[in-house]
């Protein structure tokens, strides 16, 4: 369903549902917030699809029936959906969503709280709950009207249509494009995982909370750490820092 690997600091969630195009059960989501409770010791993550040309079908529609009967189910369902989706967004390293194929629905929701969004050639993407009956989460709804503004947002949920990679780098939803997603996250993750990690990481909470007081006292104090104290060595010996 969710599967983990590691390639030294970088680790990889893959959506691995093939026989249901990678659509996410209640169950998923729950998994992907246990995997994401996982990852401290990455420098970077990725996010892709194991399946080719499908990223992800959005929530498991077969799940819909149940929830149409047990209004306790749909309750179940919308919070683990928030805590997975939450989950990979409050990770403090950089998270890389690689989208190669369809990606619908809730899936869409789940890459918006990546870092950067890769698209591959043959992406697809579309936000299609009101061609269901349903809404859109309100803070999937706020992320991506942040992302693309409001009005693309209003087009992108109002008629459920897709557009494709070029479609998507236009409008702001993804930040690069790439032939294989996978393969520029990977590159993407690399050159990252050799950086300095705190700082990194400061960075990240820099452009997520740019509000935190805190931040100042941690610039500040970074200029004691053992980072910078590599980052000049290296400088000065005209070599390639190797922080710990």
């Amino acid at each position: 369903m969710i599967e983990v690997r590691w390639d030294g600091p970088i680790a990889t969630i893959a959506l691995a549902r093939g026989g249901a195009r990678n659509a996410v059960p209640i169950a998923g989501w729950e998994r992907l917030a246990d995997v994401a409770g996982g990852l401290g010791a990455a420098r970077a993550v990725i996010l892709r699809s194991n399946m080719p040309g499908m990223f992800s079908a959005g929530a498991d529609i077969t799940e819909f029936a149940a929830l149409q009967a047990d209004p306790a189910a749909r309750t179940r369902f919308r919070l683990a959906m928030r805590t997975g989706i939450e989950a990979l967004g409050a990770l403090p390293m950089p998270v890389i969503a690689a989208i190669d194929g369809g990606c619908f629905g809730a899936a869409v929701a789940l890459i918006l709280v990546a870092d950067i969004r890769i698209a591959g050639d043959g992406a697809q993407f579309a936000v299609t709950p009101a061609r269901l009956g349903l809404g859109y989460p309100r803070a999937d709804v706020a992320r991506l009207a942040a992302q693309v503004g409001q009005g693309r947002a209003s087009a992108l949920l109002f008629t459920g249509e897709a557009i494709d990679a070029e479609g998507a780098a236009r409008i702001g939803l993804v930040e690069r494009r790439a032939p294989d997603a996978a393969a520029d996250a990977a590159a993407l993750a690399g050159r990252i995982a050799e950086n300095a990690p705190a700082a990194v990481r400061q960075l990240k909470r820099a452009l997520r909370r740019p509000d935190d007081a805190d931040l100042d006292t941690a610039f500040e104090a970074a200029f004691g750490g053992a980072e910078l104290a590599e980052g000049l060595a290296a400088f000065h010996a005209r070599r390639p820092p190797v922080f710990p």
